[in-house]
């Protein structure tokens, strides 16, 4: 059989992903892949430097569809920071509960060490850029010059939260996974509750009241 020809990056991520999912195991290195799959190595390496790229590229990828297939809908552009966080992380777990067979090869080894997923670092950074762009420190603390870090917080919070329901999905064996979509739900809810408590807001604002008293007076 002759090798495929005029691969593209989409190409090899479909490959890789019916490949893994097959086979149950994930490729030792790009020849062993090129040989098993039939495209050349050169192919490869136009798009990729790694396997590793592949796999942080293919996370990454379900995350952008996700968000791409949303912002096609002129609803989900009216609603509210929560709703649009909650139908991200719907149709997120969708796309992964699409792809589920390659998505448990692909973290096998990760459901006990949620600093070892190194495979979505690429994910990482795409769903923080939207977790900022949803400017959430507006309903906490709005203090000069701590917005910065406020929203470092906010994104890291938001990441190891998405991590752990990742690990809840993974151990999930309920019926369509329903206590996934309830655990997202109640953690979603629980976060934006935290966020907008009245309580922490008057709290919030007598700091804000003593930091400009105290500090930025001895710095005048």
């Amino acid at each position: 059989m002759g090798k495929k020809k005029n691969i593209s990056k989409l190409d090899i991520l479909t490959l890789y992903m019916d490949w893994v999912s097959e086979n149950q195991i994930k490729p030792n290195d790009v020849d062993y892949f090129c040989e098993e799959v039939v495209i050349e190595v050169e192919d490869f390496y136009n798009h990729f430097k790694s396997l590793k790229k592949v796999e942080k590229t293919i996370f990454n990828e379900l995350f952008k569809n996700s968000l791409e297939v949303l912002n096609e809908s002129e609803e989900f552009l009216t609603f509210d920071n929560k709703n649009k966080l909650l139908s991200l992380y719907f149709t997120f777990f969708e796309n992964l509960n699409l792809n589920r067979t390659y998505v448990e090869v692909a973290l096998k080894g990760c459901k006990n060490q949620l600093k070892s997923y190194k495979t979505l670092s690429s994910l990482q950074k795409s769903f923080m850029a939207f977790v900022n762009s949803l400017s959430l420190t507006e309903s906490i603390l709005p203090i000069d010059g701590l917005e910065k870090l406020q929203s470092n917080i906010i994104n890291h919070s938001a990441w190891i939260q998405l991590l752990i329901t990742i690990k809840f999905w993974l151990e999930d064996t309920s019926e369509s996974f329903e206590k996934t979509d309830i655990f997202i739900e109640k953690s979603i809810n629980t976060s934006f509750e935290l966020i907008e408590n009245k309580f922490l807001k008057n709290a919030f604002d007598l700091g804000k009241f003593v930091y400009k008293e105290k500090f930025q007076k001895n710095t005048d």
